[in-house]
């Protein structure tokens, strides 16, 4: 049997992005992730998480979804998502621990759940280069939750939070307050098509490149790995 690897379900969806690279995947999953030089922002994390609690307390107060996310349908509730320590399976077919937690689980009529991740970012639509990452994302949820119990499952999507920073929201007196200024989000929901079946071979493709003894090629025009020559080059003198 193989070693073990552990994935999130957003680092395995970079395997379906179109300018996806197998020699920074096989560096990123034998150095688990962990690359030097690399900062993500907090902030982006902080928003999600205020975006949840924002339609959670909603939820709480009026027992329905807040008016700007009446495109995901009729909604009667929402569950907690799991942590990932407890929201994952083991695929045996490749030994593949793949982890994640939903932004958001939304409960239909029919007692059918809606899986949804927040997204700070432009709308784009589908024209999103990142969108078959995001689709991948959902359906790696969606599969964990199916085999966690978590059934039945109706429904995929992504919500994007705009922010609002045109010249009418920045002249406008009521962003002020007295300790600072507030910025506007805007909605705008992007349904996903729940398609459990493209999981398998995203997960045996990553059994294989971690299998590989050395790097793989890289793709042709890849920004990284041209940088990551450069730091060997000066890391040579």
């Amino acid at each position: 049997m193989s070693q073990q690897i552990r994935i999130s379900a957003k680092n395995l969806g970079e395997v379906a992005l179109p300018d996806f690279c197998p020699r920074c995947f096989w560096v990123k999953l034998q150095l688990n992730n962990r690359l030097p030089f690399q900062i993500f922002p907090g902030i982006f994390s902080s928003i999600d998480s205020y975006t949840k609690r924002v339609v959670h307390r909603w939820f709480d107060k009026y027992g329905s979804p807040p008016p700007w996310l009446r495109d995901l349908g009729n909604l009667t509730g929402y569950m907690e998502p799991p942590h990932f320590s407890k929201y994952n399976i083991l695929d045996h077919e490749t030994n593949i621990l793949l982890t994640g937690s939903p932004d958001a689980i939304f409960i239909r009529p029919d007692n059918s759940h809606l899986i949804v991740d927040y997204k700070t970012a432009k709308y784009t639509g589908a024209q999103d280069k990142l969108f078959p990452m995001y689709e991948a994302q959902l359906n790696a949820y969606a599969l964990i939750g199916k085999q966690c119990g978590l059934e039945p499952i109706s429904d995929l999507a992504l919500v994007y939070m705009e922010p609002v920073t045109d010249e009418a929201a920045a002249s406008s007196d009521e962003v002020h307050n007295a300790d600072g200024f507030g910025m506007g989000f805007t909605a705008n929901v992007h349904k996903v098509s729940l398609n459990l079946n493209i999981i398998p071979p995203l997960l045996a493709k990553t059994r294989a490149i971690y299998d590989l003894e050395s790097p793989p090629a890289r793709r042709e025009g890849c920004n990284n790995c041209q940088l990551l020559e450069g730091l060997l080059e000066v890391a040579r003198h």
